[in-house]
């Protein structure tokens, strides 16, 4: 590739997992895979992620139920940054970033997932169809950053503040709190950036990103039903 990605499986509340580039990152149920889902759903090896060129492609190793890339069912596919996976009962996001800028305060979970265009200071940003809000959210929780999360959604623009990688504050045009940050979750489209070194507001919100993420998965699946 002509840039440096860093390719990442996010399945929220669980930790986002960073794919090696040198070995396939095998799915299932096993002991020995590399992500492992708990359900009855998934079969034990369910399916891998492999570098091949320049892309990333998701294999299905012949499981029960299948596995389904943005709502069908593949037996091999290259993924493109914002793809959705469905295995089993788990619904994970593929996200791909062409950058160099490491989250300096992460441990051994920190990634490159945000671009950094020169002269930006503290500012990072990027877009919501590549690297939806959760994503960035458990991104910022991991480097427990603390600044002002920027939402420019095409539904409901808004923002986030954040201390030490949690909630405290939200906004929107009809919302304010934590169901503020839950619209902004959902977000689908658009373009979001963080930035540190602002003054923090009064805090509304009290829950951690684990449980805005749970809410938001809950209400998502009531909705659907």
């Amino acid at each position: 590739m002509s840039t440096p990605t860093t390719a990442m499986l996010f399945a929220p509340p669980q930790p986002p997992v960073q794919l090696a580039a040198d070995a396939p990152t095998v799915i299932g149920r096993g002991r020995g895979c590399d992500v492992r889902l708990g359900d009855p759903d998934t079969s034990r090896r369910h399916a891998e992620l492999r570098l091949e060129g320049e892309r990333v492609v998701l294999r299905d190793l012949g499981s029960t139920n299948g596995t389904w890339v943005n709502g069908e069912r593949i037996d091999r596919l290259a993924l493109a940054p914002g793809d959705r996976l469905e295995i089993g009962a788990n619904q994970m996001t593929y996200c791909e970033v062409q950058s160099g800028v490491t989250l300096p305060e992460a441990d051994e979970a920190q990634t490159l997932l945000f671009e950094r265009p020169s002269g930006a200071g503290d500012a990072f940003r990027g877009d919501l169809a590549q690297i939806p809000p959760f994503a960035v959210l458990q991104i910022l929780e991991l480097g427990r950053k603390t600044g002002l999360l920027r939402v420019d959604a095409d539904s409901d623009p808004g923002q986030l503040w954040l201390e030490a990688g949690q909630p405290i504050h939200a906004q929107t045009k009809g919302q304010v709190g934590f169901d503020a940050a839950l619209a902004l979750v959902a977000a689908e489209a658009g373009r979001f950036v963080f930035e540190s070194r602002i003054e923090l507001p009064e805090a509304t919100i009290q829950a951690s990103v684990t449980q805005l993420l749970l809410e938001a998965s809950r209400r998502m699946d009531e909705a659907e039903l």
